[in-house]
């Protein structure tokens, strides 16, 4: 018997009971995955990056992720954002609100309960989420159900959602601030109840903006990862990173991959598949397969030892160039998390540190919205609509660097610019600290954008400037005084140990002369600067040929330590000649004056023998002597020489004559000239003195001064008034012998200034 066929309406009863059944099924055996995390990001510094200070305002972002890995599409229920105001902030009035991932308004509250999502009551904040109209949303007294293909979504399948809200720092500078805390609240298909997920407290500091110095020295001191540098080799890509947490998976550069939560560690960006040196191609590359990875990204080489170091290196050549640098590259997780850590030992105690690293955003069309649309989609009504008008990029990167567990510094955003840009912050050691851990948190969610490269990870001393005065080396006669000092500039004010060492074998090694002292800084041309002298000498047998040099430090036992102390590139040499007193040709004056930057010397000769020479040597650093001229003694007593040096004088000069009789000959003290000098200079004063003070002084012209003689009680003892011409002048303050042995002080007073001078008076 021939059975009958079923009936139209029965089959299509059948086929709608069917759908239903495999509805439910794929709903009942349905995979949703949800992350989350808290991070926040500085809004008084913007783009530039910095601390966290006084005043400062602070956006808040709770990121809320729902994605399906099966029976798609998933869901969870009772979704809800939780906080509270913590102490040291002020909540910033009607700031609640939902961004999408990268940062845009999605929807705004108000503060007030029961009109909308979002309410805050004393510090206590909540935002019901869940805003899909025909999908169980969220009202003012109910928390609402969130899909994977919810907006805001990442190309349809992922929701991204960031609560948000902004406080603004009144916290005293030091103060360690909770900006963790908070929950989310969820409910599984599978679960009874909500779950709630606790965000940890997360310590963050309150100190000042330094920025970072420009005078970083020494080798880095990061220890791993090629101190920073992630080393080089032959091979595109590099092993794994023991550096990097293992909340990311290590990944070779494929057509698709690094995927988000997922990082690699090479010398070229391009595709395995399609390897190229060239970071010209079409953005989206459409070839097949492509070179760049996800069609879009950059493909470029490190940032270690480029000659731009804005533009880095480009693409490694593997075949041809027989090894390449590395770099870090993390394509991030929808979460917050940390993406590099390592713990620095070896450190020097209160000493300031520029904890910093080059980085760059890799991805200029990385951008989508929760229309599907990416940001190189050509089909459709409408085109993706970047956050920031010209920038595709979508998420920017934005990351925290954390010492010893506590938040220091934000990057601010990073948009692409196809350059590296250099972020860090200057960050000082306590008292007896040695070590720390450093920890670089991605402080965005991922999803569309936030593809970022990391390289030269640093960690370096912000060292002083040391400048040495007389630079090089100081030139005197047998008895004349020497002084000499330093000026210290520092980036931080704590370099303020010193102590003067001594070489007496040209360098080879020093000793302490015990001249220390603590120096009192304070601000100069945005520096902080302060003078370490050396106590006044007379140049002797027994000083001469030797090298000075000034140590400094942050603590008194940093100043014992060479790995934690600092001296001078330069130093002082000093050389003492007998000026002449060895030979039977006496000198009784040298002089020389500058007239229209051209040097004219003089000086009278005594007791002088027919065969004397005198050789007129000048040298512009007061180390390197040339003779300019030559003249034949008259072997008269008191005859008056005369030489005009020929060439200009662009600066400080120095002349001395070198006087030959016969093989025997000797030096004469130094002539020193300057035609761009506009205020007096003291050339020498004979310290200790007894009967009388000798003083030389170095004059621009001819003008009035007054000599004061001040006792270590400050009772004016002595004065004189004397008329100086141009040129180097000497003076005598005579009928001293009466006065008792002591400290006095010489002021040599002008209408352009004030020279002080400390003196000796012996017994």
């Amino acid at each position: 018997m021939k059975k009958s066929l079923p009936s139209l309406s029965f089959l299509l009863k059948s086929i709608f009971i069917i759908k239903l059944f495999i509805f439910f099924f794929l709903l009942s055996h349905s995979q949703v995955t949800v992350d989350f995390g808290k991070s926040y990001i500085n809004v008084t510094k913007g783009q530039n990056g910095g601390t966290i200070e006084v005043g400062d305002t602070l956006e808040f972002r709770s990121t809320f992720v729902v994605r399906c890995t099966s029976g798609c599409p998933a869901y969870v229920d009772s979704c809800a954002y939780y906080d509270t105001v913590k102490t040291g902030m002020t909540y910033l009035s009607n700031t609640l609100s939902i961004l999408t991932n990268e940062g845009k308004v999605y929807k705004s509250f108000s503060d007030a309960p029961g009109d909308d999502c979002g309410s805050i009551l004393g510090a206590n904040i909540r935002i019901n989420m869940g805003f899909n109209t025909t999908d169980a949303p969220a009202n003012a007294n109910r928390r609402g159900r969130i899909r994977n293909t919810h907006k805001p979504s990442l190309y349809v399948n992922t929701c991204i959602m960031v609560a948000s809200y902004r406080v603004r720092v009144n916290a005293a500078l030091g103060s360690i601030l909770n900006t963790g805390g908070g929950a989310i609240s969820y409910k599984p298909t599978s679960a009874a109840s909500p779950l709630f997920a606790n965000f940890p407290y997360n310590s963050t500091i309150v100190s000042t903006n330094y920025g970072i110095c420009t005078n970083t020295v020494g080798t880095n001191a990061l220890g791993t990862e090629s101190n920073g540098t992630f080393g080089t080799g032959l091979f595109r890509n590099r092993g794994s990173s023991p550096s990097v947490p293992s909340t990311y998976t290590y990944n070779q550069f494929t057509t698709n991959g690094p995927g988000d939560y997922f990082y690699g560690i090479a010398n070229n960006t391009s595709t395995r598949t399609n390897y190229s040196t060239s970071n010209a191609w079409p953005k989206p590359d459409v070839s097949s397969p492509t070179h760049r990875v996800f069609t879009v990204w950059d493909i470029i080489g490190d940032h270690t030892g480029a000659v731009s170091p804005t533009l880095g290196n480009p693409a490694a050549d593997t075949v041809a160039n027989p090894n390449g640098g590395y770099m870090l590259v993390v394509n991030a997780s929808y979460r917050i998390d940390s993406a590099f850590t390592h713990t620095i030992t070896g450190l020097c105690p209160n000493t300031y540190y520029e904890l910093s690293a080059w980085f760059r955003n890799i991805c200029s069309k990385c951008g989508c919205d929760s229309n599907g649309k990416g940001a190189t989609n050509t089909a459709g009504p409408v085109f993706y609509i970047p956050t920031k008008p010209g920038d595709s990029s979508g998420v920017s990167p934005n990351l925290t660097i954390r010492v010893d567990a506590i938040d220091y510094y934000t990057t601010g955003e990073m948009p692409y610019t196809g350059l590296w840009v250099k972020k860090g912050f200057t960050y000082v050691t306590g008292p007896s600290q040695t070590s720390l851990t450093m920890t670089i948190r991605n402080n965005a969610p991922g999803g569309g954008g936030n593809d970022w490269a990391i390289d030269d990870i640093s960690l370096a001393t912000c060292s002083p400037t040391l400048n040495l005065v007389p630079s090089g080396g100081v030139n005197v006669c047998y008895g004349n005084q020497i002084d000499m000092f330093t000026t210290v500039r520092c980036f931080s004010p704590n370099y303020i140990y010193w102590t003067w060492e001594r070489s007496t074998n040209g360098g080879v090694s020093w000793t302490n002369t015990g001249v220390s002292g603590i120096g009192s800084p304070s601000l100069v041309g945005g520096e902080w600067q302060y003078i370490a002298s050396f106590p006044s000498f007379l140049g002797d047998s027994s000083v001469h040929n030797n090298m000075f040099r000034i140590r400094v430090a942050s603590t008194a036992a940093n100043l014992s330590d060479p790995g934690c102390s600092y001296t001078a590139s330069n130093t002082i040499r000093v050389w003492v000649n007998s000026c002449g007193q060895l030979l039977q040709t006496k000198l009784l004056d040298f002089r020389g004056n500058s007239i229209n930057a051209f040097a004219k010397l003089e000086w009278t000769s005594n007791t002088e023998v027919e065969n004397v020479w005198y050789e007129v040597q000048r040298s512009d650093d007061r180390q390197s002597f040339s003779t300019i001229g030559e003249i034949k003694g008259k072997g008269l007593n008191g005859w008056k020489y005369q030489f005009n040096d020929l060439k200009a004088m662009t600066g400080t000069t120095y002349y001395r004559l070198k006087i030959s009789e016969g093989s025997n000959s000797n030096y004469s003290k130094l002539v020193v000239l300057n035609h761009t000098t506009t205020s007096l200079l003291l050339q020498s004063v004979v310290n200790p003195f007894e009967s009388e003070i000798r003083v030389e002084l170095l004059s621009p012209l001819t003008q009035k001064i007054k000599l004061e003689l001040i006792d270590q009680y400050g009772k004016l003892v002595r004065n004189q008034l004397s008329l100086v011409t141009e040129g180097l002048n000497k003076i005598n303050i005579t009928g001293l012998k009466p006065m008792s042995a002591g400290a006095y002080t010489l002021i040599i007073r002008t209408s352009s200034g004030n020279l002080y001078r400390k003196l000796i008076k012996a017994g």
